[in-house]
């Protein structure tokens, strides 16, 4: 209604500018589909192998069907990183002439639970037969796609089987790499040094350029390499109620407290209609005057808005209160009664067994033995109650171990039956055993609580028409002066407020605090969008995004102002580094300390699995690495270190006893590298060809 208001107020001119906008729209259309537009039918290509538009598009389709929820940007995202994953791994299997048969095909589909354990494929004894499995899709050939595509992603999936085994046997560990391992861990080595501290020299004497930090992120390209990215500032012009508004909400649910008079038309009279106070049908009058449906809920006191908690718990049966704030709604809370034991608080100790729905077992035991081990516990809660914490500690099988079996609160029916009844139907402070799925239960029944059930009527604090038509007006205005004029001043004379900058990617949904907002996102990489665009975004249950394009980031090395907070102290360190070198000057640790103005200090007993300096230094690897290095009483030369320039001299070094086998060194390195398979297909991707295309086509 507000932008029909404000079409009608421009006119001719509006008209005229909306014959314009039509016109550019079904040109554009044209361009775009037509034989003027890009050619291109692929969403994007890796090492030079197109990716099809349309087979991407039913994937991502498939995607958003079958995980509820998902956006069309989310599920672009997910497809595409399986895409790539599969054109990189298919390419690796393609090099090494890796070929899977029938028989491994076959062992990755009956792995597929909807395949192996459907009782359509099983004989009778319950086992996956091959046989029928054929049988089914040769009986059924309008299923033939389907095995198709089940068998094509097999093949994938048993190749890829085969490519994990032999990278994770060509990764190993020697017993050379384990004897270092121990030796770094063992040996150790005292020194005096000397420390020129970076932080002896102030930031303000040493400067930095943009080209300098240009250069040092050239040197290190992968690691400073940015995708394209566009960086906006805005203002957020809220659609909320005003103070008339929230107003006129408040009178209208205090109305409804007492009767009013309506005339009756069929009647031809007037009829006094009862209030909330009087009403005999509480339930109806809710449903028939709240923007909220009755809730038959009873509520513990917990959970009842914070602020008003206390006078709604305490309501007498029939008793109102209100009107109040909670959330976005004027709220006005008729008791309904009370109940007791609403909600339960519970501790428990979980004893499990074989075959019982628990996953976490301690130890492996029968259902005898667990029987035998929780009415044993049973007997020692008895006997000393407060022994129960300790006991869940150190005995039971469940998560909640940690936490002494503290359950918390929970509702009727939240948990199994066996253990929802024990609960519920006992006081507080019983103690007992009951048996579920999950194995046998000793529970302590530690607090309950009661609850209140409440007619509440809620109506939504909302913004009316005739606000909305003015904070339309006010965005639309600040629209024109923030294109027209300069953003900052036009924001500054309409007293708003510009938000901090946001710096998105193409493919981005999220936009700074407003959440996803991925319209925002798509139109700063359109194509007639440049540097200082400015456009205004409606957007639902918020207001209005007047949005301006301020930095245009290309792909390549990231920009100077998103790194130098990382890269100008690294840069500054190396200047004053130069500066400290200089000042060491001298034969001995003495005459370097006096040049520095800086103490001879000593480290004792240092390791290079740990080479730590003590006084707050940190890890300094490369003055320890160097300490072990020298011969003993040998003066270093200057070692920039990550905390200043450091002259060490070697005092003596302690050997580690030597050790016929380095089994145990040898297992820790294993442990460490036994995740190095995942990097696989990011090292791939580092050095792939890949292009992106999808922005080009409204992801």
């Amino acid at each position: 209604m507000a932008v029909l208001a404000k079409i009608r107020q421009r006119s001719a001119l509006m008209i005229v500018v909306i014959a314009l906008a039509l016109f550019a729209f079904i040109a554009g259309d044209l361009f775009k589909k037509g034989n003027f537009g890009k050619s291109s039918k692929d969403v994007g290509s890796i090492n030079g192998k197109d990716i099809s538009f349309e087979e991407f598009r039913v994937k991502v389709s498939n995607v958003e069907k079958s995980q509820q929820g998902v956006t069309s940007t989310a599920a672009s995202n997910r497809v595409w990183d399986q895409e790539v994953s599969i054109a990189l791994l298919t390419s690796e299997f393609e090099k090494l002439g890796l070929r899977v048969g029938p028989k491994h095909i076959m062992e990755v589909l009956k792995s597929d639970q909807n395949i192996g354990k459907n009782p359509i494929f099983l004989n009778s004894a319950g086992v996956f037969d091959e046989a029928k499995f054929r049988e089914y899709f040769k009986s059924n050939p309008e299923q033939a796609q389907y095995l198709k595509d089940r068998e094509k992603d097999a093949e994938l999936n048993a190749k890829y089987q085969i490519y994990a085994t032999l990278i994770k046997a060509g990764t190993f560990t020697t017993d050379s790499e384990g004897k270092l391992k121990y030796e770094m861990e063992a040996n150790k080595v005292n020194f005096a040094y000397v420390a020129g501290l970076y932080s002896t020299i102030k930031d303000s004497e040493v400067k930095v350029s943009d080209d300098e930090i240009v250069t040092f992120m050239k040197k290190n390209e992968k690691k400073y390499k940015a995708d394209e990215s566009r960086e906006l500032k805005y203002v957020l012009i809220e659609d909320k109620a005003s103070p008339e508004d929230q107003a006129e909400v408040k009178d209208k649910i205090n109305g409804l407290l007492s009767g009013s008079v309506v005339y009756n038309a069929t009647t031809k009279k007037n009829d006094t209609l009862p209030g909330f106070k009087a009403a005999t049908n509480t339930v109806e009058f809710v449903n028939s005057n709240s923007d909220v449906p009755y809730d038959s809920t009873y509520v513990a006191k917990k959970d009842l808005p914070a602020a008003d908690a206390d006078k709604l718990y305490n309501l007498a049966p029939g008793e109102i209160y209100g009107p109040y704030v909670f959330g976005k709604y004027y709220c006005l809370s008729k008791s309904m009664g009370r109940k007791v034991g609403v909600n339960a608080k519970a501790s428990h100790i979980l004893i499990s067994y074989e075959g019982a729905q628990v996953p976490n077992q301690k130890e492996k035991r029968t259902k005898e033995q667990a029987k035998a081990k929780a009415e044993s516990i049973l007997a020692q809660v008895n006997a000393n109650p407060d022994s129960f914490m300790m006991l869940a500690f150190t005995n039971s099988d469940d998560q909640s171990a940690q936490q002494g079996g503290d359950l918390g609160y929970f509702g009727p029916n939240q948990m199994v039956k066996p253990f929802n009844d024990f609960v519920f139907s006992n006081p507080i402070g019983k103690i007992g055993l009951v048996e579920t799925p999950f194995g046998f239960h000793i529970i302590k029944i530690t607090d309950k609580q009661d609850g209140i059930r409440l007619a509440t009527i809620a109506q939504k604090i909302e913004a009316s028409e005739a606000t909305s038509d003015k904070v339309f007006t006010e965005a639309t205005k600040f629209e024109i002066d923030a294109t027209e004029k300069d953003f900052d001043k036009a924001a500054a004379a309409m007293k708003l407020t510009i938000a901090a900058p946001v710096t998105v990617k193409v493919m981005d949904e999220a936009f700074g605090p407003l959440g996803n907002q991925r319209n925002i996102v798509r139109w700063a990489f359109e194509s007639g969008t440049d540097l200082g665009a400015v456009k205004r975004f409606e957007v639902a249950n918020l207001g209005h995004v007047i949005a301006k394009v301020t930095k245009v980031n290309k792909e390549g090395l990231m920009a100077v102002d998103m790194v130098r907070s990382y890269v100008e102290p690294i840069l500054k360190n190396k200047k004053k580094a130069e500066l400290i070198k200089a000042k060491m000057t001298g034969t001995s640790l003495e005459a370097i300390a006096k040049g520095t103005g800086a103490p001879v200090q000593q480290a004792t007993g240092v390791t290079m699995e740990n080479p730590v300096l003590t006084g707050g230094v940190g890890q300094e690897p490369k003055v320890v690495g160097n300490a072990f290095a020298l011969a003993a009483n040998q003066l270093s030369a200057p070692i920039e270190g990550n905390t200043g320039v450091y002259v060490v001299k070697n005092t003596s070094v302690v050997k580690a006893p030597v050790l016929k086998v380095h089994t145990a060194y040898v297992a820790k390195l294993k442990a460490q590298s036994a995740g190095d398979f995942n990097r696989v297909i990011p090292a791939l991707k580092d050095l792939a060809k890949i292009k992106d295309n999808r922005k080009d086509f409204n992801y």
